[in-house]
């Protein structure tokens, strides 16, 4: 998985990712079906805060388009936690792409999403 970002570390600002996520294994350990929308963990090392709004280009395994998707920081895992979990930030989605993200991902997860299998964040 991708990550490339513009953003202020001082102040939750808006920022920009580009995601590129290209197997499925890859997309099961970073969605994250319990938050209301949907969401993603991104691994990084970069600061965000809490409540950060961003803005993400996705592009989900072959497909040519990136789906734009808003949303916000709702997860942190630091970098050098005690656990054995990736550095990173859950962003969850907004309802502003009226649930078009949440629907491709849960189509290429199907089947998948009620597996025991770890993911990064729970």
């Amino acid at each position: 998985m991708a990550e490339s970002t513009s953003s202020s570390t001082t102040t939750p600002r808006a920022g920009i990712l580009t995601l590129s996520i290209k197997d499925k294994n890859s997309l099961y350990s970073a969605y994250m079906p319990f938050l209301i929308n949907g969401g993603l963990f991104i691994p990084t090392n970069r600061p965000y805060e809490m409540g950060q709004e961003l803005f993400m280009l996705l592009n989900l395994m072959d497909e040519t388009e990136k789906i734009p998707i808003q949303g916000k920081v709702v997860w942190k895992t630091p970098p050098g936690s005690e656990s054995y979990r990736s550095s990173g930030i859950g962003v969850q989605f907004t309802e502003a792409d009226g649930g078009v993200a949440r629907a491709k991902i849960e189509t290429y997860l199907a089947g998948a999403l009620g597996s025991d299998r770890q993911t990064h964040t729970m």
